[in-house]
């Protein structure tokens, strides 16, 4: 009985010990290195700027966690609070609730804030009907514009595109990236959904959302004009901007400045030109582009890229205030931030697209099961879990705290029991 009790108090002592992991002293401005245990009570905050009190509709509800999505790109990624890699300068304060900072071409992740809580995208929905839809349409085709097509939110951001009016695919793909155009969305959404028209067009949306890894987002409208139950996070942004910008036709879109909306003679109407509303890539060096958005529910989003010595970066952000600075600007420190950071510096990853449909494959190759899910271990959560799968992965920095303190555990066990065994030996003739 005394071997058993040993024992479990020994698990239990290891299991509920969280071990720390030393850090070093840090200097004025320079993030620290927070204990395993500590990190996983309380998350370090994102450094915040003031923003003013605004009104605005009650947010709506997110979807319950899922732990496989919160875990995406890496276990660091998984807090609502800051993540960067130790040592480094503090990221700028900003208004956000949640932002990203990204490498497009390695697709490390340098730093976030809450990179897998959810939020509302607004415009930089566009995004992902982009990554959807331009494979798909080919951009010398000519559309005739309908009436359904201009059913848009009264107000609400639109090209001026005309009912009968016949465009290139091109030109609404610009109207749509420059003026950020819903009633391009629906065109473009529309022609990409084949027979289903818009429908079909969102459920193509939300296919390539689930091949390109973003979990967290579902679309509703194609435009990201607010809708019941759509949702996105700062990660899956990033994950979607990552497929935009390896595409050549959203590269030469996203930093055009401005471009012709054609005349249309049969309705006796004049052209007009359009500017690109992306202010990043007129203020900043070697700005690539991205998309800006904004409704009274989601407040501001944004995303922008850009390429310094050969690096290029992205930056998504969600729920932002336009004061004291505006979204894109916002964005602009961050990216100065990133590019500050050494090349090396990660806390996770951007998944591929594709990864993690593989992932949830049989052994043999065969696709998983439709709907199955694959579920850690309850082994590995927590902060004990996570100091088990970091000594399962060699790291000594948790090895040998947690080998002394087991050690000093199984120590003081066994000379109890040693002492409580002599105390109660009976005194006098033995029995045979």
């Amino acid at each position: 009985m005394g071997t058993r009790v040993l024992a479990t108090l020994t698990a239990a002592v290891f299991l509920g010990t969280g071990t720390a992991v030393p850090a070093a002293p840090a200097g004025p401005g320079v993030v620290q290195a927070v204990p395993v245990a500590a990190a996983a009570r309380a998350p370090m905050p994102c450094p915040k700027a003031p923003a003013p009190k605004v009104s605005r509709p009650p947010r709506p509800v997110p979807p319950p966690n899922v732990v496989e999505d919160r875990v995406v790109g890496g276990e660091r990624l998984d807090t609502p609070g800051l993540v960067v890699p130790d040592g480094v300068p503090a990221p700028p304060a900003v208004t956000a609730t949640t932002w990203l900072v990204a490498d497009l071409d390695t697709g490390a992740v340098l730093g976030a804030c809450g990179p897998h809580e959810y939020g509302t995208p607004a415009s930089t929905q566009k995004l992902l009907l982009a990554a959807t839809m331009l494979p798909r349409l080919d951009p010398k085709q000519v559309v005739t514009v309908t009436r359904d097509d201009l059913k848009i939110e009264p107000g609400s951001s639109a090209v001026g595109l005309l009912v009968g009016g016949k465009y290139t695919v091109e030109t609404v793909w610009l109207g749509l990236l420059l003026n950020s155009g819903n009633e391009a969305a629906n065109v473009l959404a529309r022609l990409g959904g084949g027979a289903d028209g818009v429908p079909g067009g969102v459920r193509a949306m939300n296919e390539e959302a689930r091949r390109l890894g973003a979990r967290q987002t579902h679309a509703v409208t194609p435009s990201g004009l607010d809708g019941k139950g759509q949702f996105t996070s700062a990660y899956d942004l990033a994950l979607i901007a990552r497929a935009c910008f390896a595409n050549p036709l959203f590269r030469r879109y996203a930093l055009t400045r401005n471009t012709q909306i054609p005349a249309q003679p049969a309705l006796k109407k004049g052209g007009f030109q359009i500017q690109n509303e992306n202010k990043l890539i007129y203020n900043y060096q070697g700005a690539l582009g991205g998309k800006t958005g904004f409704t009274q529910l989601a407040r501001h989003s944004y995303v922008g890229a850009a390429e310094r010595g050969g690096r290029r970066l992205v930056v998504t952000l969600l729920g932002a205030e336009a004061r004291p600075v505006r979204g894109w600007q916002q964005g602009a420190q961050l990216l100065d931030w990133g590019f500050s950071l050494p090349r090396d510096a990660s806390v996770g990853r951007l998944v591929e697209p594709g990864e993690l449909d593989s992932a949830t494959a049989d052994p043999d190759g065969s696709p998983a099961a439709p709907g199955s899910t694959s579920t850690p271990s309850a082994q590995w959560r927590g902060p004990a879990g996570t100091a088990l799968r970091r000594m399962a992965d060699g790291d000594w920095r948790i090895i040998l705290p947690a080998a002394g303190i087991l050690a000093l555990t199984v120590g003081g066990l066994v000379a109890a029991l040693v002492a409580r065994r002599g105390r109660s030996r009976p005194v006098g003739r033995r029995r045979a």
